[in-house]
């Protein structure tokens, strides 16, 4: 009897393909946005040209830091008791956002301020986005310094999130009042008044730990923030040039540093870079008052975050006289899941890149009855 041969298992959507498609896709996106927007007239104020210059800069410099990194020797620490196949990963470069970050916040800043678009909530938006990068580095710093998974504590870590959030939310509240009334789809207006603070701060802390733990696969944390920052950036765009230019840069960013982190990735973007994307994420849509908007584009981080509190909720509510308790999924959060029900990562990638660009047309669509 001859021996069949081994069937070899194939997936049709290898990293390389995939970042191609999703750069491509949004670099055309983009281009067709502001050739039907008029605004490649006023090139200064486009959303292509900031996107192309930071992606291909980001892109660039990676080529530079990714070896430094490795020769500081900022390995990655791998969670023993996270999937088995990343153990592989182990000693691949982290701390990536103390590159493709600076990069877009500083072209922003710089642009806006020359042009003089909204130079003020540019940099406000960038200020944040910089203190919670800081809190980022400062947990990746001691994640390598003890060559442990464990940073800094979760306390600390809050602390310094709704400091910074507060901060952040007292000047708003204070150079906008009318802030205070959040606007949602269909021309309805809900006054909170003071309660925008607390609010604020919740959804500074809450988006950059969200993207935070969206970051657990090659590619994933910065396809998806790029995606949802580029349709947030279109969603306010016609009030708001300056943020749009903000989160044309974070989102070119992000698609550049793909260049280097898709799979199998050559370095991962550290606490550093996720929770400097979701600080971006929530200043933009605090200072536009669009947060209908990102609760829609980022629903996929809300679903990452929920999926880890049910799993904790429910591992400690069924445990028994062992002390061990029953798991609502296979492992949290809820993109390992799909892993280890025998999903490869890139296809899990791209399903969940297919779910945050459903999420960001349905934003759109909705910003028409705003």
């Amino acid at each position: 009897m001859v021996a069949s041969p081994p069937q070899v298992k194939t997936d049709l959507v290898s990293g390389r393909r995939l970042y191609w498609i999703l750069s491509s896709g949004l670099f055309i996106n983009a281009l067709i946005s502001d050739v039907v927007g008029d605004r490649l007239s006023q090139p200064l104020q486009s959303f292509t040209l900031p996107f192309g210059i930071t992606m291909g800069l980001v892109s660039a410099l990676g080529y530079w830091a990714v070896p430094w990194l490795r020769q500081l020797k900022a390995g990655q620490v791998i969670r023993e008791d996270g999937p088995q196949s990343h153990l592989k990963k182990a000693g691949t470069p982290t701390m990536g956002g103390i590159f493709f970050v600076p990069v877009a916040l500083l072209l922003s800043v710089v642009w806006a301020w020359i042009t003089g678009t909204q130079a003020i909530e540019v940099t406000a938006a960038a200020l944040l986005t910089m203190a919670l990068g800081f809190v980022g580095w400062l947990d990746d710093w001691q994640v390598l310094r003890k060559k442990s998974n464990k940073g800094l504590s979760a306390k600390v870590r809050l602390l310094i999130e709704f400091g910074a959030g507060s901060i952040f939310a007292l000047w708003l509240l204070l150079t906008k009042p009318s802030i205070s009334t959040l606007m949602l789809p269909f021309g309805v207006a809900l006054p909170i008044g003071v309660l925008f603070l607390g609010l604020a701060i919740f959804v500074v802390a809450a988006e950059s730990n969200a993207v935070n733990l969206t970051d657990g696969m090659d590619g994933l944390a910065a396809g998806t923030t790029a995606i949802a920052l580029f349709g947030l950036g279109q969603i306010i765009a016609p009030d708001y040039p300056g943020l749009m230019l903000f989160c044309a840069c974070m989102s070119g960013s992000c698609i550049g540093f793909l260049t280097h982190n898709h799979n199998p990735a050559k370095v991962f973007m550290g606490d550093t870079g996720s929770l400097a994307l979701g600080g971006a994420l929530a200043a933009v849509g605090l200072i536009s008052n669009s947060l209908w908007a990102l609760l829609v584009v980022s629903g996929l981080f809300l679903v990452e975050s929920l999926s880890v509190i049910a799993q904790v909720t429910y591992y400690k509510s069924t445990k028994g006289s062992d002390g061990v308790g029953k798991r609502l999924f296979k492992m949290a959060p809820i993109h390992h899941h799909f892993e280890q029900t025998g999903w490869s990562e890139s296809r899990v990638v791209a399903t969940f890149y297919a779910v945050v660009i459903a999420l960001a047309l349905l934003a759109l669509n909705l910003s028409q009855f705003a």
